[in-house]
């Protein structure tokens, strides 16, 4: 009888396993020329928590994928290779393949609509015509998910708008950008540890 409690114990324990996984979603372009660019800062925040955490990033179904671990928590990050238009194919696929709950998904995004460096956190929201988030919504069927905002400014002019946030950051934005990578950074693992709700009254603003 020990290995049938053994194995009903497993079943018991599930549940509880699979809320201690988070899916960071860290949206944007693959290719060399979107690296550096304002649109890409997804990808750059998700880098930067991956360096401080000593996590690398491998090539595996949809994306690249790294796994790390914060007290407990397993954590995973993509970067969705289905450029901006398609990412809701990677989140969707990563959230059923490892069964994380979608309380737990986190998708990090650019937002014209803040000033350059500011971070908004909220639980759930409209797509705002970002295309990454509209497909996460239309594959998900729901908008109902965490999202973190990092704003990019809306300073260009009147037709510029996918010049603007397919360019690269200006000199004044680089030499602010890695102090708020880092407090970006901070901010997701405040999200594993402590909440969406703490960590939106901790950062929001910040």
């Amino acid at each position: 009888m020990n290995w049938f409690k053994s194995l009903f114990a497993k079943r018991i324990k599930q549940p509880e396993d699979s809320m201690k996984k988070y899916l960071i979603a860290g949206l944007g372009n693959i290719g060399a020329e979107y690296v550096n660019t304002r649109h890409n800062i997804g990808f750059k925040i998700l880098d930067r928590l991956a360096g401080q955490e000593n996590a690398d990033f491998k090539t595996a179904k949809l994306g690249t994928v790294a796994e790390l671990k914060i007290k407990g928590r397993t954590v995973f990050l993509l970067k969705p290779n289905t450029y901006m238009n398609l990412s809701g194919k990677a989140v969707k696929y990563w959230l059923e393949q490892e069964k994380i709950p979608i309380e737990n998904l986190l998708v990090v995004t650019d937002d014209l609509n803040l000033s350059f460096g500011t971070i908004r956190i909220k639980g759930k929201g409209s797509d705002g015509g970002h295309n990454g988030l509209k497909s996460i919504q239309q594959l998900l069927n729901t908008s109902d998910y965490p999202r973190f905002r990092f704003g990019i400014s809306d300073a260009f002019k009147k037709g510029q708008q996918v010049n603007y946030v397919l360019g690269e950051w200006d000199e004044e934005e680089k030499a602010t950008l890695p102090e708020r990578l880092d407090v970006s950074a901070e901010a997701i693992k405040s999200f594993v540890l402590s909440g969406i709700a703490n960590t939106m009254s901790s950062f929001n603003g910040k």
